[in-house]
């Protein structure tokens, strides 16, 4: 469980493919602190920690992975978020965030706003009972608000600190994104389709 605060960013450093699986070798600021089998989140990712050499930590993702977020695309060089699980008794300033992408997003529009940006996301049309305005999604694993929500787009609003600190500076229009809806709203949808 994450709570969508992006602690740092971490370069890939290189990608190998095993099969249908792939291995990825990423360096960090705390990449030295994790251990086997801890759970963080890359890019929104929930992928298990399976080597630690110093700076750089390796996970491993499956083909479901590789289908249903952006991670098939990763090279050496690109930069990822990432965030270590929730701990109990933390503060939650963001929201619940389980790790598990729902589906990619393309940015349609990606706008500078005096001191903030403003990003416009396309989105599959079945996941438009998810997203509500002024409700939670995650973003490349980051906790936003979402707004101007259609059936098929909405939009977020990044400030400086997220900009400088993630990797939003990265997207640009046409570039994918992990999304996960809030998991409240998907309770709420499962229990009202069991009473059709």
């Amino acid at each position: 469980m994450f709570t969508g605060i992006i602690e740092t960013t971490g370069i890939i450093k290189n990608v190998n493919t095993s099969g249908s699986n792939k291995t990825i070798w990423i360096e960090s600021a705390f990449s030295h602190e994790l251990q086997l089998d801890q759970s963080v989140s890359h890019s929104g990712v929930c992928l298990t920690v399976d080597k630690v050499k110093e700076n750089i930590h390796r996970v491993t993702a499956i083909q479901e992975t590789l289908l249903k977020t952006t991670l098939d695309t990763w090279k050496a060089g690109d930069i990822i978020n990432l965030e270590r699980a929730l701990k109990t008794g933390s503060r939650l300033d963001g929201h619940f965030v389980q790790g598990h992408v729902d589906t990619v997003a393309s940015c349609i529009e990606k706008k500078e706003k005096d001191g903030s940006w403003e990003y416009e996301f396309g989105f599959p049309k079945k996941f438009a009972g998810l997203l509500i305005e002024k409700g939670s999604v995650c973003v490349n694993g980051i906790s936003l608000t979402s707004f101007d929500v259609k059936k098929k787009s909405f939009k977020v609003a990044i400030i400086p600190y997220t900009y400088e600190h993630t990797n939003m500076k990265t997207v640009e229009n046409g570039g994918s994104v992990n999304i996960e809806f809030d998991m409240i709203g998907k309770y709420v949808l499962r229990k009202l389709f069991l009473k059709e």
